[in-house]
């Protein structure tokens, strides 16, 4: 019984937290797949997104709360990406990059018009932070 609970409350918070998906665009559809309060870190959680790109999908220009460290990797396909005016790259299926407390993160695009793409970022940030992604104005 306590392992339906945990199991229920989990998909709930997905649910809640979860999936954010724009109709009628290009952007990017980001999933929560994780979220964990690090017991050693008190006031610190572990964060995981799943951002799923359609053929030449996107997210807009965007930062992340000041409090976020992330490590980003490629699950699928291809991204490219900029942060904090410098050049853009592109990273393919199993390479990784970091954004730092701060960064603006100007390009973020599946790099194919004809397949799609994955990407799994890993947030540590303050637990109290609700919005992991802030886009541009």
């Amino acid at each position: 019984m306590p392992g339906k609970i945990i199991s229920a409350a989990a998909l709930a918070l997905t649910l809640a937290a979860g999936t954010q998906a724009h109709a009628g665009d290009n952007r990017a559809k980001i999933t929560v797949v994780y979220d964990q309060k690090l017991p050693n870190v008190p006031g610190k959680s572990m964060k995981a997104v799943l951002v799923e790109y359609a053929p030449g999908g996107m997210s807009p220009g965007h930062t992340h709360p000041d409090s976020a460290f992330i490590y980003a990797t490629v699950l699928e396909g291809a991204i490219r990406s900029a942060v904090n005016k410098g050049p853009e790259k592109t990273y393919k299926a199993g390479e990784s990059f970091s954004e730092f407390p701060g960064d603006h993160h100007s390009v973020s695009a599946n790099a194919s018009k004809t397949e799609p793409a994955k990407l799994l970022a890993v947030f540590v940030l303050d637990t109290t932070e609700t919005e992991l992604t802030i886009d541009d104005k």
